[in-house]
């Protein structure tokens, strides 16, 4: 139903969500050694949405009857020198996952598989929320606000502040 090229390109996706789970759990990690639990909370909740990705692109493949194995993911450190640089480690990983998604829509529309091109219009809008997301949580970080204080600022960025 969905052409080979597309499959192997969601099947290797799964890797990139599972990792960016594995990230953001390990943000996450960073931010409770700091007992900075508002962040930690909010890079959790992000990690159980990359799960939630590759259960979606999971679910796809098993829908439309594609065979496949499961990618194996990279270690992800716990180590960061920052919270700058924590965060700034997320935003690198949208926009890797980003590039991804829109090279997969590209594939599909020149391939006409328009199944997974309508598929992946969700994952695109979503990475663009989630960039901006990213964006915001640096300005916050680099605002000089400190970071117990700023995690009062964490709702409106989907985290428990």
């Amino acid at each position: 139903m969905i052409s080979d090229r597309l499959a192997q390109m969601l099947t290797a996706q799964i890797q990139s969500e599972l990792s960016a789970h594995q990230n953001y759990m390990a943000i996450n990690i960073w931010f409770r050694r700091q007992s900075l639990d508002g962040w930690a909370a909010l890079f959790k909740e992000q990690a159980m949405e990359e799960a939630g990705h590759a259960m979606k692109i999971i679910n796809f493949l098993l829908d439309v009857g594609v065979e496949f194995d499961l990618p194996t993911i990279p270690v992800a450190s716990t180590r960061f020198g920052s919270a700058l640089e924590a965060v700034q480690s997320a935003k690198n990983s949208e926009m890797k996952v980003s590039s991804e998604f829109r090279a997969m829509a590209k594939a599909a529309a020149e391939e006409g598989d328009w199944t997974s091109f309508q598929f992946l219009q969700w994952f695109i809008e979503e990475q663009v929320e989630e960039e901006a997301k990213m964006d915001k949580l640096i300005d916050l970080v680099n605002s000089g606000l400190n970071l117990f204080q700023a995690e009062k600022l964490l709702e409106k960025f989907g985290g428990e502040g």
